[in-house]
């Protein structure tokens, strides 16, 4: 049975929730330093988890007539999300390659496309594939490439305890997927292999 998700923050849920968080673990929500943190948290939930609420489509709808074909890369997006796993933050940088059929986007509407996804709980995976299908679905372009790569602080903080270890994913689509020659141009732009 699917539970329909609601597409607002309920500020007064968190709050609760970070009250019996801290009885949890042991603190006393009413200790001074502690009075005002579920409010804060409340508000830092609405802040990082806004992309809930919002379509790609609202960025990438703004698009401009070109006459090239040309590979258009937009590298070092930095970004932060959260593991739906641990919820804890993983962050990192996004590359993104595509190749337009008569049509591109303002930059900064790549990075906002990004920020979409990534202000969400997340995986790796998931927000790199959701990239790479908005800009398709969006600029019908003969093919994107996404490239991410991000370190989560779950092997970090806790668990295996491996500090700067990062996870790198590809998403290739259209004339991107199985064309090592088109890849490998993008990976030289990249400066990664």
């Amino acid at each position: 049975m699917n539970k329909e998700r609601s597409t607002e923050v309920d500020t007064e849920k968190i709050k609760k929730a970070v009250v019996m968080l801290l009885e949890g673990i042991g603190e006393d929500p009413d200790r001074e330093g502690l009075l005002e943190t579920p409010d804060r948290i409340a508000k830092m939930y609405e802040e990082i988890c806004g992309g809930m609420t919002v379509d790609a489509k609202e960025h990438l709808s703004k698009v401009f007539t070109v006459d090239s074909d040309e590979m258009v890369v937009e590298r070092d997006i930095h970004f932060y999300s959260m593991c739906e796993h641990h919820m804890l933050p993983f962050f990192g940088k996004v590359h993104i390659a595509y190749i337009p059929k008569g049509e591109v986007v303002g930059l900064s509407k790549l990075a906002r496309t990004v920020e979409v996804y990534a202000r969400r709980l997340q995986l790796q995976e998931r927000m790199t594939a959701q990239i790479a299908d908005a800009i398709m679905d969006c600029l019908n372009p003969a093919g994107v490439m996404v490239v991410c790569e991000a370190e989560h602080l779950c092997m970090t903080m806790r668990g295996v305890k491996k500090p700067g270890t990062k996870t790198v994913n590809v998403v290739t689509r259209g004339v991107f997927s199985g064309n090592d020659s088109l890849q490998n141009s993008f990976f030289n732009l990249l400066s990664i292999r």
